[in-house]
């Protein structure tokens, strides 16, 4: 088996691509749509979102210590593309999107409820690493919509048809190939 050998860089694909909406202290909501995001703990339950310093979001983030994770779609992937290469600084990303703002339940910044899965976030701490500071945040709340509930009140997220990021390039993630324990799992 033959591999080449490239310069040390960020290989690790598929990444989950969400949309962070953000509210600055006057109010104004901003959308940034970021890749490099990711659990760090369950309990307690935190996250990481990494952002460069020269984003039209960062300083709102730096200032406001606040964010809502929206998890992405099929159904929203031209408004993840959108939300990714404008600036909020001459765009209203809501308003161009027709996306809606839906108020927080513990944060300022507001969800997009056309997401399926909401995730509120307060800063704890900020890493200055070289491209990208991090973000490493207290989950706060979590909202899911109820769209996705079965009778048994299980959340199903696949029928909403989330996307990841790979590369350049969106996919949607397909068919599930196995759960969880599968492998040793008494047949």
């Amino acid at each position: 088996m033959a591999k080449e050998i490239w310069k040390p860089g960020n290989m690790l694909y598929p990444l989950p691509v969400v949309m962070v909406s953000v509210a600055d202290l006057n109010g104004k909501n901003n959308i940034i749509t970021l890749a490099w995001v990711g659990t760090i703990c369950s309990e307690p339950p935190m996250v990481s979102i990494s952002v460069r310093p020269e984003r039209y979001s960062y300083p709102i983030l730096k200032e406001t210590g606040e964010f809502v994770i929206n998890l992405t779609t099929k159904e929203l992937v031209f408004a993840t593309d959108y939300c990714g290469v404008k600036s909020g600084r001459d765009t209203d990303k809501f308003r161009e999107m027709n996306l809606t703002a839906y108020p927080a339940s513990e944060v300022r910044a507001p969800l997009i409820a056309e997401s399926p899965v909401n995730i509120e976030c307060r800063v704890r701490e900020v890493k200055a690493l070289g491209s990208h500071d991090m973000f490493l945040a207290d989950v706060v709340a979590v909202h899911a919509d109820e769209r996705y509930m079965d009778e048994n009140h299980k959340f199903h997220l696949d029928q909403a048809e989330p996307i990841v990021y790979s590369h350049g390039t969106y996919f949607s993630c397909g068919e599930p190939l196995g759960t969880f324990g599968y492998s040793v799992r008494k047949k």
